[in-house]
């Protein structure tokens, strides 16, 4: 069985929309002419992810679910960032952003229980150190997703010991990497991880709410060491946002760490309304590029988050457009559309009175998408299964999002290419009573 995407809005959410599909909206939310730029203080960034684009992985659960799952694609060396990071970086300082968000890959730094491999850190020293030179912070992931083998062994996070061997190795890497002002995300998308532990028989099913418990102890453990060791850190624990469904999916893992988010960190990929429920398979589909981009949804997502956490900064940690093998999409909807109209909405929900603070495009490069390399999200595209070279190929989104960057977002008057989904249920009743429209011109 195919692991669970981490991009996914999963069919959850279709259970709703029987129920919700006749809401009439009710009022509308007022419509600016124009939206205003983002301000000098925003943080443009980009992401990636150790696993998925480092190669020359050391032993981790995800290499040996790779190794017991024959439908996933042989994992290889990924896109070898690894051998590439100082190009890569200077890749995103061409594009103008100045966040960078890395993972320490806990099996590479801590290959055996109890003993740390300078080797290992040394990777990313240069990678951090890179980062700062060319004017960026890095934003640092402390668990995404990847443990090492000899954790495994002990029953990864079905082992009442899991939490203090975590905090042992997180305390080592925040020692190492406060000097340079990260900012922190210390577990990537908890749901998400958690499903997929049990679809990869990581955890068995009975343990996910085990599961929640350990993370958010790791959370709110490490989020305390941090402030102690850098005074006015930020730090988060981003979420994948699940149309019509998140308060369910991600409400419980939020209120065991709610007390300690500097930053709401959200990841936003897919939409939700009645005319695209059919795009979902019954449960979730591995066909990441048939499912519906509604860039509006980023708005009615920022919405849900800033009415549960008021004030409160928010950043799009993660968002970005899959296709397939690099193809263009079957929609007509190409990457650098889909960037402009997804920047509209962050601007018209800043505009309105939000916190928004930064967005991350979801990837720097195509990667290792946790099984397969069919769903291409780069900005820079890579063939990893038959280009040796591995050539970082650009797409039109990075002509696009430099332009963005320059210019502190879209121009005022920029209208995006798609209107805004009818009735749509990314925040469920909400969205859909309170809808979003355009200008007319």
């Amino acid at each position: 069985m195919r692991a669970y995407p981490r991009r996914h809005a999963l069919a959850l959410a279709a259970a709703a929309t029987a129920l919700l599909a006749s809401a009439a909206p009710a009022t509308a939310t007022p419509t600016p002419d124009t939206v205003p730029g983002l301000g000098d203080d925003f943080h443009w960034g980009v992401a990636a992810a150790g696993f998925q684009n480092e190669g020359h992985a050391l032993d981790s659960n995800w290499l040996r679910y790779v190794d017991t799952h024959p439908d996933y694609d042989r994992y290889g060396d990924s896109v070898d960032f690894y051998d590439h990071y100082a190009s890569d970086i200077a890749l995103a300082k061409s594009l103008g952003v100045n966040t960078y968000r890395l993972s320490i890959e806990w099996a590479r730094v801590q290959p055996q229980p109890g003993s740390w491999d300078e080797n290992g850190f040394a990777f990313y020293d240069k990678v951090i150190a890179a980062i700062r030179a060319a004017g960026m912070r890095p934003m640092i992931t402390l668990d995404h997703w990847v443990y090492p083998g000899w954790e495994a062994d002990r029953g990864g996070w079905n082992n009442p010991g899991m939490v203090g061997d975590w905090l042992s190795n997180m305390r080592t890497v925040v020692d190492r990497y406060t000097g340079d002002d990260p900012m922190w995300v210390t577990i990537n998308e908890p749901f998400a991880y958690i499903l997929n532990e049990v679809r990869n028989g990581g955890l068995p099913a009975t343990e996910v709410p085990t599961m929640q418990d350990r993370l958010a102890q790791a959370h709110n453990s490490i989020y305390d060491y941090i402030h102690a060791r850098q005074p006015g850190a930020m730090v988060t624990s981003n979420v994948a946002y699940v149309p019509a469904a998140d308060p369910i999916v991600n409400g419980g893992m939020l209120d065991l760490i709610a007390a300690k988010l500097d930053f709401v960190g959200i990841d936003y990929y897919y939409g939700m309304s009645p005319d695209v429920v059919t795009q979902y398979s019954a449960f979730a589909s591995s066909e990441l590029w048939k499912l519906p981009l509604q860039a509006d949804g980023i708005y009615y997502t920022l919405r849900h988050f800033a009415h549960l956490f008021p004030g409160k900064p928010l950043y799009i940690v993660e968002n970005g457009m899959p296709t397939e093998n690099g193809k263009p999409r079957a929609d007509g909807y190409t990457r650098a559309d889909d960037l402009r109209d997804t920047m509209y909405w962050l601007q018209r929900a800043k505009a309105d009175g939000m916190n928004v603070i930064g967005y991350n495009y979801w990837s720097l490069t195509d990667n290792y998408e946790w099984g397969s390399y069919t769903p291409r999200f780069g900005l820079y595209t890579v063939d990893a299964l038959t280009d040796p070279t591995l050539t970082r190929h650009p797409t039109d989104a990075v002509d696009a999002y430099r332009a963005i960057t320059h210019a502190d977002g879209v121009p005022a008057t920029y209208l995006p290419t798609r209107p805004p989904a009818t009735c749509s249920l990314v925040d469920a009743i909400d969205s859909c009573a309170d809808p979003v429209s355009l200008p007319r011109r």
